[in-house]
């Protein structure tokens, strides 16, 4: 997953100058992501905008013509690995409420098994809204009920922490894993956190000036930009931090801020 904050740019930075580059990079990464993706952007409205499909990213013809023609100051990209469930548009993230947009890269263990009791948990005024069948979409809307959109690191603590509940009276250890990225437009609010403290990768830019001087395209972009991603998009180590076990990350224009992240 990828999010880009900064100065109004094209979507189509997202996108490699080859397609063939974007498969031999999920590649890199053990296995082809190929079921599905999406891209969610802030325009001139409130509620942003998403395009989603079940087609891979490389393969998708309109993908290149939108993010030719569509700038933003704020990105959210995401490829999926489909678990447990269907390929299908309305499980592809990113998702959205209002003005907010939710990815998550990972998984609840045995998620079919404690599903219901897990959307018992959502309040049923957002039941409604839920479009898909994946764990990833029950987080978002149990990250809702708890507070999302007043106090959003608390909020997901506690979503974290009745889902861990949830596992345990249903005798599953591990529960959790998950990165994940948020927002509403003005903030990036990423996690990086697992039950068993062996969490997915995630870093976050430190600076382009010196990705500025060797690679054409981080040209494109300003030194105000920011970008989170679960890879980083070059080889250069002084460009990317990580973001250590069990941290909130917030990014709001130039500041960084990293807390604890504690169910």
């Amino acid at each position: 997953m990828n999010y880009i904050e900064g100065e109004s740019r094209d979507q189509e930075l997202l996108l490699p100058e080859r397609l063939d580059d974007y498969v031999e990079e999920s590649n890199s990464v053990r296995f082809v992501v190929g079921d599905g993706f999406g891209v969610g952007w802030y325009g001139n409205r409130v509620t942003p905008g998403v395009y989603r499909n079940i087609q891979p990213a490389w393969n998708d013809s309109n993908l290149r013509d939108l993010a030719a023609q569509i700038s933003s100051p704020l990105f959210l990209a995401h490829v999926r690995a489909a678990t447990e469930t269907a390929v299908q548009p309305s499980n592809c993230h990113p998702f959205r409420y209002g003005k907010w947009l939710f990815v998550h890269n990972g998984v609840i263990d045995n998620f079919q098994h404690i599903k219901r009791e897990l959307v018992l948990g959502i309040a049923p005024e957002l039941y409604p809204a839920i479009q898909g069948t994946t764990d990833s979409e029950i987080m978002f809307y149990l990250a809702l009920t708890f507070g999302l959109t007043n106090e959003p690191v608390p909020a997901l603590e506690q979503m974290v922490r009745f889902i861990e509940q949830v596992s345990r009276d249903n005798g599953v250890s591990a529960s959790v894993q998950m990165t994940l990225g948020i927002t509403e437009g003005e903030h990036i609010i990423a996690v990086r956190y697992s039950t068993i403290q062996r969490s997915r990768s995630l870093y976050y830019s430190k600076s382009w000036r010196s990705c500025q001087l060797l690679n054409p395209w981080c040209k494109q972009l300003s030194e105000n930009a920011r970008v989170v991603v679960s890879e980083p998009l070059t080889a250069l180590t002084d460009d990317w931090e990580e973001v250590p076990e069990s941290t909130a990350l917030t990014i709001q224009a130039k500041h960084v801020v990293m807390q604890p992240f504690q169910p």
